[in-house]
């Protein structure tokens, strides 16, 4: 079925299109969610939400760009704002528990592992995601785009709505404050 002829389907209501759509778009859209909210329930639940999105509203969809673009542009949405919530409760959280009782500096870093990500050494593959959560949200979501998804810079401009200059900059801005809070993790880590 190609691509017109699916809308086209969704668009008058078909369980087999949609069907065809989840199965073809399902791991692509948790890979992207789980690399933003970097929690497999959530992402799990995240990409829930992003088939509901897609059904109830394929029948605004106008085509102007490819059904990839428009269903990457709701699921990062979607998991940005997931990201974005519980950011705001984990900074409450930090700041109400960051002392003990007896006043003493207590922090547990969140741990997080990617399924899709095989790494012989799972500490790197920890350490590295922990770093690319501490990145602005639209340096995280192009890196993710680009290295998890494998997105060209094209396809992450139309995601993400901006140019590609802009990718190329956010994504080389990325890399440069990876490498650094990489580089200042190992050596700190070494003193």
């Amino acid at each position: 079925m190609d691509e017109r002829q699916l809308i086209t389907e969704l668009q008058k209501g078909s369980q087999n299109a949609f069907r065809h759509l989840v199965e073809s778009f399902q791991s692509k859209v948790f890979n992207t969610v789980l690399s933003i909210v970097q929690n497999i329930e959530e992402a799990e639940d995240v990409a829930q939400e992003v088939f509901i999105e897609v059904y109830e509203s394929v029948g605004k969809f106008k085509g102007e760009a490819k059904i990839s673009t428009w269903i990457y542009r709701i699921a990062t949405t979607k998991a940005l704002e997931v990201h974005r919530k519980k950011k705001a409760v984990k900074r409450f959280a930090f700041l109400t528990s960051l002392f003990s009782e007896d006043d003493e500096i207590v922090h547990h870093p969140v741990e997080f592992e990617h399924p899709g990500v095989v790494f012989e050494n799972k500490e790197r593959a920890k350490i590295l995601f922990a770093h690319i959560n501490q990145l602005p949200d639209n340096q995280k979501v192009a890196f993710s785009l680009f290295n998890v998804e494998g997105l060209s810079y094209q396809e992450i401009s139309e995601v993400m709505q901006i140019t590609i200059s802009s990718v190329e900059s956010l994504i080389f801005r990325a890399k440069t404050n990876l490498r650094k809070t990489l580089k200042d993790h190992y050596v700190n880590k070494s003193i």
